[in-house]
């Protein structure tokens, strides 16, 4: 016969909630991001070699969970170092970094603070609502995105949101006494593959 203070712990164990462990979702090496804009006299584009981003998702399977449309992930962070951008242009370079203000605030970050994610073909599309900090200031911004499958384990996400310079107080490049400006809204864009 099993005594009292038996039942009592496997009481216990029936009533702690268990805990799973989470999983990060790596980035692939073919993952690339970068950002796409417009001047009084041509469009531009720079890219950015360098970001960390950390996927936290909710105990095994997130990838197989997420194209399920489920909302598997738990964390998201992104970041960049401003000063690795790169517009292939040295000038335009210096520019860049002059508008972001990278000297005095050298991360971009983009936090996840909640997201929709909904069936959609062959995979899933959501929009991911959370923080920008970019040049000493942080907004609310909404990032659209489609996730699906690539194989082997991995998913591929691609998506992109609009920035607009004057609302992060950011002024814009000018060139031939303002004659050549940059426009105000750029559009940051990624096409990411994560895996377990």
């Amino acid at each position: 016969m099993r005594s009292p203070i038996t039942h009592a712990f496997a009481a216990a164990l029936v009533l702690v909630p268990i805990r799973i462990a989470p999983e990060q979702l790596a980035v692939q090496p073919q993952s690339r991001m970068w950002i796409e804009g417009t001047s009084t006299i041509r469009s531009f584009q720079c890219s950015v070699p360098e970001f960390t981003l950390t996927v936290d998702a909710e105990g095994i399977g997130a990838v197989t969970a997420v194209l399920g449309g489920q909302k598997a992930v738990r964390t998201v962070q992104l970041t960049v170092p401003a000063t690795r951008m790169d517009c292939g242009n040295g000038r335009m370079n210096e520019h860049m970094l002059k508008t972001v203000k990278a000297e005095e605030n050298p991360t971009i970050r983009f936090t996840l603070a909640s997201y929709d994610v909904a069936k959609a073909g062959d995979g899933v599309q959501g929009t991911l609502r959370g923080t920008l900090t970019l040049g000493g200031a942080t907004h609310p911004i909404d990032v659209n995105a489609v996730a699906t499958d690539a194989g082997n384990g991995a998913m591929r996400i691609v998506g992109g949101y609009e920035v607009a310079l004057s609302a992060f107080d950011l002024e814009r490049p000018s060139l031939m006494f303002g004659r050549i400006k940059v426009g105000d809204k750029i559009q940051v864009k990624f096409d990411l593959v994560l895996k377990s």
